[in-house]
């Protein structure tokens, strides 16, 4: 962008955990972009974001934000999740482009109807799946991309916690309304991510546990895929893990790679840090490891650089795309082949049977 380039006004909905430390820090971090306003009825959360971008405006409720929507570029909506698709629909009737955290809707149908709506505006609707640009992930690429695994087989990814006490809040709500659980929370990572790596899926087995005591949701899922090109995909996500395992464990007919620990960029973005120089960066020790035949445990395998995780390359592909017009980073219609799995994944544990897609 020219320094003489009008950076693009953005509204955010929702100053909770996804609010502020994902999207208002990663948007006032990319060039072309500008932080406008942020939409929170919290008092102390309006004081919060003015203190951390004295330029913000707030706003009580997002009716407020639209009504002055000839003022703004781009909405992004990090607002519980049965909000979203409400609140993509205003934004988008009302002429705003759209960034809507994930999972961007309750159904692979809602979905279509947002990305349909979208198309029929001439507007950009793209859905926060952050963790395409994990550091984990982007290396994996990689190492398919070059072929170093051979044919891939098998694909472990596992996003486990070890949380025995229940928080509580929306994401833990029981209420089918509140779009809560692990299956929609963190199963919308690690479906995307494998729907990315190894396409369409076929079939879907699904298992889902509530283990906690006073838990009203999902705490423990077992996601199994099968994939149009063969590959299958083991995910796990839980927030009962008291030992926890390889982020991934990536089987291939030359040699596997496992992965330990998460991407570094939440905890980085929590404790108040910002992207700049060596941002996404791991320290060696952490490394994964590409090998055949013995454990990465006893010293099995070479030790792969990770590739620094970047999530601002996101909203940089946001701001290119609303300013030429290319498509969106992550678009609503994959969002919505993620959601067929997810669904497929829900019913397959209900009836303890394999859902074919």
């Amino acid at each position: 962008m020219s320094a003489a380039a009008t950076p693009l006004r953005v509204g955010l909905i929702g100053y909770g955990l996804a609010g502020s430390v994902f999207h208002a820090p990663l948007v006032a971090a990319t060039e072309g972009l500008a932080l406008d306003t942020v939409v929170t009825s919290n008092p102390e959360r309006q004081e919060q974001a003015r203190a951390e971008f004295p330029d913000v405006r707030t706003a009580a409720t997002p009716w407020e934000l639209f009504d002055r929507a000839d003022e703004l570029d781009l909405v992004v909506i990090a607002s519980p999740n049965r909000t979203h698709v409400p609140l993509a629909t205003t934004a988008l009737k009302a002429g705003l482009p759209v960034v809507v955290d994930k999972p961007v809707a309750g159904t692979a149908a809602e979905a279509r109807d947002l990305a349909a709506l979208a198309e029929e505006r001439g507007l950009l609707l793209s859905v926060f799946q952050n963790r395409r640009w994990d550091n984990d992930f982007l290396t994996l690429r990689r190492l398919l991309a070059d072929g170093a695994l051979g044919d891939v087989w098998r694909f472990e990814s596992r996003f486990e916690r070890w949380r025995p006490q229940p928080k509580g809040g929306w994401r833990e709500s029981g209420d089918p309304a509140e779009i809560g659980g692990l299956l929609y929370d963190l199963g919308s990572h690690v479906v995307d991510q494998a729907l990315v790596l190894f396409g369409p899926a076929t079939e879907v087995y699904a298992e889902t546990d509530v283990r906690r005591p006073g838990a009203e949701t999902d705490d423990d899922t077992f996601i199994a895929v099968t994939h149009a090109s063969g590959v299958r995909s083991h995910l796990y996500v839980s927030a009962t893990t008291s030992q926890l395992g390889p982020r991934f464990r990536v089987l291939g007919s030359r040699a596997g790679y496992v992965k330990y620990g998460l991407d570094p960029q939440e905890g980085a973005l929590r404790e108040g840090l910002r992207p700049g120089p060596k941002w996404g960066a791991e320290p060696e020790a952490l490394w994964g490891r590409v090998g055949a035949g013995e454990s990465p445990l006893t010293g099995g395998g070479t030790p792969v650089p990770t590739l620094p995780g970047d999530y601002p390359a996101y909203y940089a592909a946001v701001a290119g795309a609303l300013r030429d017009g290319a498509p969106g980073p992550v678009t609503a219609l994959e969002a919505a082949a993620a959601l067929d799995v997810l669904e497929a994944a829900r019913r397959s544990a209900h009836d303890r049977t394999t859902v074919t897609l």
